[in-house]
């Protein structure tokens, strides 16, 4: 299927994924507009019964459309720490319960998965999850290089948004990135809009992990939809004028407003060549989810 592949999308067109059957509709369209042809839907942090609610509504329309590939769950298991735009209260611990539960909501729809693999339990879980065919991204992490590493070893391929809501690299500890930059197992998510990581850093990564970086847009329900206040999670979040995101009050980023034709666009205006950004867009995407 020719297009672009996004396996890291909350919404689009003012509508959730999961929301509501005529939202996740409206929301694959939009971003079927900029050139998304498949996309994974992602979902925040939320208790299991919210998941399988929400599971529900994205399973009804994979049924209608092939181009939405299944379900991403950014949480529950991340650090309080890091936990950027999720309730806090709906944090849990990856205990064999909680990842069982977790596996019976999406009822076979899990195609990733993203926790913080230095959580009581995560390793152990990393491998219950992978060994249900889900892709465990190491992400909202404080882990430390080792640790990430640790959670390769278990099964983890993929660094959610790299740069972001995790430890920084620095000269004494290369935290997570670090670890996947070393790790040719392990591909890396960057959200190419200029606001989440700097233009630099961006072809630094292109040139640092050839053919492992991901696109992603991690876009919630204010892409490819007007400025104004919107909810992610519960939770308000406005947008401003130039397409930034934050929780309502806060300078927190919260998701993205980013399609991936500008996320592309950007990567191009970095200095990465056009057809390795391309590739990291759909092919390289396509790649992580085994489907290339």
């Amino acid at each position: 299927m020719a297009g672009f592949t996004d396996i890291h999308s909350h919404g689009g067109g003012g509508h959730d994924f999961g929301g509501t059957v005529e939202g996740t509709r409206a929301a694959l369209a939009a971003h079927r507009a900029h050139g998304t042809a498949r996309i994974v839907a992602s979902l925040v942090s939320a208790p299991a019964d919210e998941v399988a609610r929400a599971v529900g509504v994205i399973r009804e329309v994979m049924g209608e459309d092939d181009g939405l590939l299944g379900v991403h769950l950014e949480g529950p298991f991340l650090a309080p720490a890091r936990k950027g735009a999720h309730d806090p209260h709906a944090l849990a611990l990856p205990t064999p319960d909680a990842v069982a539960a977790l596996l019976e909501a999406c009822d076979g729809t899990m195609r990733q998965i993203t926790m913080a693999p230095e959580l009581p339990g995560a390793l152990d879980a990393i491998e219950t999850l992978v060994a249900h065919g889900a892709v465990v991204a190491v992400g909202h992490s404080e882990c430390t290089a080792d640790e990430a590493r640790a959670a390769f070893d278990r099964g983890a391929t993929l660094i959610t948004h790299g740069f972001n809501a995790m430890r920084p690299i620095m000269g004494r500890e290369p935290g997570p990135l670090g670890a996947a930059l070393d790790d040719p197992r392990v591909f890396i998510e960057v959200i190419a809009d200029g606001i989440h990581v700097h233009p630099s850093n961006i072809a630094t990564l292109f040139r640092a992990a050839p053919g492992r970086v991901v696109l992603v847009t991690d876009a919630m329900s204010a892409a490819a939809a007007a400025p104004g206040r919107y909810v992610l999670g519960g939770l308000d979040v406005d947008v401003t004028p130039d397409g930034r995101a934050v929780l309502a009050g806060t300078d927190t980023l919260a998701g993205s407003t980013l399609t991936m034709d500008r996320a592309v666009s950007v990567c191009v205006e970095a200095g990465v060549p056009r057809d390795e950004a391309l590739a990291a867009a759909s092919s390289t995407p396509e790649r992580v989810l085994g489907l290339a």
